[in-house]
């Protein structure tokens, strides 16, 4: 019996998250579809898609359609088909997403020091 998938973010950890994709995958037969570019058009595509639901809205009316359960729960299964094409991305490819993220974090902190950034939407070359 395989063992039971985490239920909740304060369970997962992102390596578990990548085996369970990639167990979906492999019994579906689909890695012959997933080379790089076809997955990186997943997440393009699913990412326009969670777009969509927020498309032409105001800020007002963006936080009243994520209270609603129905459409907050569209929302979500979409924000975890972008998860899902990029665990799968990062399983094929062999990319430590949890260290890519900490050195983007790093390299951002060097861009936007929080005496120049706070409180401000301005690129780091406009800082």
């Amino acid at each position: 019996m395989p063992p039971i998938p985490p239920r909740s973010d304060d369970e997962a950890r992102v390596a578990e998250l990548k085996e369970l994709v990639r167990r979906f995958c492999e019994e579906r037969d689909w890695a012959q579809y997933h080379g790089p570019k076809d997955l990186a058009i997943g997440v393009a595509t699913e990412a326009a898609e969670l777009l969509a639901h927020f498309r032409f809205l105001s800020e007002e009316e963006s936080r009243a359609l994520l209270a609603d359960e129905a459409k907050r729960g569209e929302v979500a299964a979409e924000m975890a088909d972008v998860l899902y094409f990029l665990l799968r991305l990062s399983e094929r490819n062999s990319i430590d997403l949890t260290a890519a993220l900490v050195r983007k974090l790093e390299e951002n902190a060097r861009r936007y020091p929080v005496d120049r950034a706070r409180g401000s939407n301005k690129k780091y070359t406009d800082l």
